[in-house]
């Protein structure tokens, strides 16, 4: 598909997308190259240097592409950055803001959240909060469970301490 603007795309076996931007795509398999879409909706999709706005789908490739929100059993994105990420198994390497999964494989990447029930983190990567049952490599945390737990009642403590001040000092007669 070469035009410039198509509001939708219907179902269909496979559709390729190139250098366009769709609002919707309905179909059995997407293949987008340099293309923008806000809405796929597919069994396979495959983005290369793309963007999506939400992805719902069974099995997501993407490569040097950009998703705000996905919703799949398997994802990978290789040099990427994402929104939120919900998968049963996802490997990730780029930026990335929040991954829930079963399985989350991240490598060479910057991540907000990671939660999930196995955590593999390799090369390089670096995890705001990071929450797993079972964890495997070298991970490197700005928070772990304990401390965004003490940041959590620390930040509760003030704002009630901030609240009985306020209304101490304004409280009228």
């Amino acid at each position: 598909m070469e035009s410039e603007q198509s509001p939708r795309h219907d179902e269909s076996q496979v559709t390729n997308i190139s250098q366009s931007s769709v609002d919707e795509v309905h179909a059995q398999s997407v293949r987008m190259h340099q293309a923008d879409a806000e809405t796929i909706s597919a069994s396979d999709v495959q983005l290369e240097q793309s963007a999506a706005g939400t992805v719902k789908a069974t099995h997501v490739s993407t490569h040097q592409s950009a998703v705000a929100n996905v919703d799949a059993t398997e994802f990978l994105a290789h040099n990427a950055a994402t929104g939120l990420v919900k998968a049963e198994k996802a490997s990730l390497s780029g930026y990335n803001g929040a991954i829930v999964a079963g399985t989350a494989d991240v490598r060479n990447s910057i991540n907000g959240l990671v939660l999930g029930n196995e955590v593999h983190v390799g090369e390089s990567s670096r995890t705001i909060l990071l929450v797993g049952q079972n964890i495997h490599g070298n991970v490197t945390t700005l928070m772990n469970t304990r401390s965004a737990l003490i940041a959590g009642l620390l930040a509760g403590l003030f704002s009630g301490l901030m609240l009985l001040l306020g209304q101490t000092l304004f409280r009228r007669k």
